[in-house]
């Protein structure tokens, strides 16, 4: 039986069928990257990231892991080893009304540092594709594409990427206080102990065990010395409002704006975004001291949140 949604998307067994037979199909096939690993690439890279950590500089440069896509993309030019089946898997989509797509989120594996010099080459499949789904953005199904990258021919890391193709909601101004669920965070293997934590009313912070620097938020190695190994200490829950916010667009069905979002620095030096709670929005101030606590949000979930300590005078 087929038919079709509010959001004007088929609705069908035999179409999501349709969607299915494409996992495992091949997006890119013996790839190649345009540009060797160079150094000048790394250097606007880390220029535009604000990263100046030294092993990306001198002699014996690597480049920051985070580049692995950087090396594979074909630019406003393209590449001419995609598949056929990318292209058929969406218009497939496009015909049945999933016309827009977003960039939802992505993943990546490290296998061994890229240098200057290595010619990168990959290959490409269509890991999955969702059921249907319904978002703040509307209806559709998330995609995701798994890329196997060699350096010189050897396992370099493996990039996840995932996009939503969607039939746009109809447009409506929200009306009334909050509904809904708060969304969720992206949990993962790089940040399982953080909400850990968080469900034991701890705030932890990354330590890297080989220079002991601190690290907010939580990261795979340690961008001072390049460690992986690293333990936790638990925050004080002491800071400070280092800047702010006051988000009043867009409405969300389970936020009330206007509301005061923060970057707060910790005692111990690091710095956490999050809302700024039990003072009004238009009394937060650069330099307002906060404590840490809880906000159940719903049935599942607490977040960590700061109330400011001085009741937002000037």
């Amino acid at each position: 039986m087929t038919g079709r949604g509010t959001s004007g998307g088929v609705v069908s067994e035999e179409f999501y069928g349709r969607l299915k037979a494409y996992e495992g199909r091949a997006a890119a096939t013996a790839g190649t990257g345009k540009d060797l690993v160079n150094e000048p690439m790394i250097r606007h890279w880390c220029e535009a990231m604000g990263d100046a950590n030294p092993a990306y500089t001198g002699p014996d440069a690597i480049a920051p892991p985070t580049m692995l896509q950087a090396w594979t993309m074909g630019g406003l030019s393209g590449h001419t080893d995609r598949s056929a089946a990318h292209d058929e898997l969406f218009a497939l989509l496009d015909g049945a009304g999933y016309t827009s797509v977003v960039a939802t989120d992505c993943e990546q594996e490290y296998l061994r540092p890229l240098r200057p010099g290595d010619r990168i080459t990959f290959d490409a499949v269509i890991e999955s594709v969702s059921e249907l789904k319904t978002t703040k953005l509307g209806t559709g199904h998330f995609v995701t594409t798994r890329m196997e990258v060699r350096a010189d021919g050897e396992p370099a890391g493996t990039h996840r990427f995932r996009i939503l193709k969607y039939a746009p909601a109809a447009k409506g101004k929200p009306k009334g206080k909050p509904s809904g669920e708060r969304p969720r965070p992206v949990i993962n293997r790089d940040n399982a102990g953080f909400w850990d934590g968080v469900a034991e009313h701890r705030l932890l912070i990354q330590r890297c065990a080989g220079c002991g620097t601190l690290r907010f938020p939580w990261l795979p190695g340690c961008a001072a010395c390049g460690s992986p190994e690293w333990d936790t200490v638990v925050a004080s829950g002491e800071g400070t409002v280092y800047s702010y916010v006051v988000m009043h667009h867009p409405p969300f069905p389970a936020f009330d704006p206007p509301y005061a979002v923060g970057l707060i620095e910790l005692a111990e030096g690091v710095r956490v975004l999050s809302n700024v709670v039990g003072v009004p929005y238009d009394k937060v101030r650069i330099g307002m001291p906060v404590r840490l606590e809880f906000l159940r949000v719903d049935n599942e979930w607490e977040l960590p949140v700061f109330r400011g300590a001085d009741g937002g005078a000037d």
